[in-house]
């Protein structure tokens, strides 16, 4: 895929096709999120399908994810996009990587509740989870409404192997936020490869989905102290 913006004329994402099973423990997770009294998220209402459920398919347009082995979903708030894609994906395992605990419970309900065995939650930041188990451990890492492009190439490289990738999700284009990216990623490790629009069937109107790869060894000086990636964005 080019570094230009891509778009499909379908209304749907690709991927596999969904079973009933697993449209179900989608419904269940929504019905648990509804009645989640600790502030998990924001959208709990009738919305909460294409925000949460449809928005976190559309990833599976990259058949990079689609075939990873190994994802980790990095700063998975209430489980999103890793809950949906652990049970779009059996044959995939996906570590949900969290710091705040009282989300990890609510995610750990869910996985527990829908008997998703492929998901496991992880209450760590992901800068110190890459320090050790974690560390070039996966073939994709998501990230969905976590922080600037720079950043999440950051987080996302001491965790990916050789060549996996990183599937970003963000809303409108920023060109200087991806021109951030461009003279970052050389310091990172890593190189954008795309950006794909999936606005039309996701849960914003200006959904894009960028495609950033692991290119070689991850930086001696990576990953940087819990934060830094955020407050000092390289780039």
């Amino acid at each position: 895929m080019s570094g230009g913006e891509k778009a499909r004329d379908d209304r749907s994402p690709a991927g596999p096709c969904l079973s009933p099973a697993q449209r179900q423990t989608f419904e269940l997770i929504l019905r648990l999120l509804a009645r989640e009294r600790a502030s998990v998220s924001s959208v709990t209402d009738d919305r909460a399908w294409k925000v949460h459920v449809a928005d976190s398919l559309t990833g599976l347009e990259f058949t990079q994810l689609r075939n990873a082995a190994r994802i980790a979903d990095v700063g998975s708030g209430a489980g999103f996009p890793g809950l949906i894609l652990a049970v779009a994906l059996p044959q995939g395992r996906v570590d949900l990587i969290e710091a705040v605990g009282r989300k990890c419970e609510f995610i750990q309900g869910a996985v527990d509740a829908g008997a998703i065995s492929n998901a496991r939650v992880i209450n760590a930041r992901s800068e110190e989870w890459a320090r050790g188990e974690g560390r070039e451990a996966y073939e994709a890492v998501t990230a969905r409404a976590v922080g600037r492009l720079s950043t999440l190439a950051e987080l996302a490289s001491p965790l990916l192997s050789e060549d996996g990738v990183l599937v970003a999700w963000k809303g409108r284009r920023d060109e200087e936020e991806e021109a951030q990216l461009a003279r970052a990623a050389p310091q990172l490790g890593m190189h954008p490869e795309g950006v794909l629009s999936v606005g039309p069937y996701a849960g914003s109107r200006h959904r894009h989905l960028h495609l950033i790869r692991k290119r070689g060894d991850t930086p001696a000086d990576l990953p940087r102290r819990p934060g830094m990636a955020k407050k000092r964005p390289r780039g």
